[in-house]
């Protein structure tokens, strides 16, 4: 988690240190490649007080995921999830996730029952990608 930062400057903090983690900054020295990276918006709705940045560890190393030598970083585990989402590419900036999480709540009317308090912002590309980029927003089923 990082707060009290904008929300791009805090989830490009966030990815960072998982990227070292990933990498082989841990304590079996074990690299376990990228898959998505997910940053979670503040509680209350905004982008900017409370960011949260994760991502799923692999497969394989799920049963016994090697330790963060970088003490801010946690591993947890989280239930199954249906989430409601929507797509775009570019390099996603603060305003594109609240422009498409307008788009996404609009899409689905008042029908839809899902978490309010909060929504998953996740980009899946390397910064070193300059197309074919992909961003997705979602929302998590109630």
């Amino acid at each position: 988690e990082v707060a009290g930062k904008p929300f791009d400057e805090a989830s490009k903090e966030g990815v960072l240190k998982l990227l070292k983690y990933v990498g082989g900054t841990n304590d079996k020295g074990v690299g376990m490649g990228m898959t998505n990276i997910t940053a979670l918006p503040a509680e209350d709705g905004s982008l900017q007080q409370k960011v949260k940045v994760s991502l799923r560890i692999p497969s394989q190393f799920q049963v016994n995921p090697p330790c963060p030598s970088d003490e801010s970083i946690k591993i947890e585990e989280r239930q199954g999830m249906t989430i409601y989402s929507t797509q775009f590419g570019g390099y996603a900036k603060e305003m594109d996730y609240v422009n498409y999480a307008a788009k996404l709540k609009s899409a689905l009317g008042s029908e839809a029952a899902y978490r309010k308090d909060f929504y998953f912002c996740n980009g899946y590309d390397p910064p070193m990608k300059p197309y074919g980029r992909r961003n997705e927003v979602w929302f998590v089923k109630e």
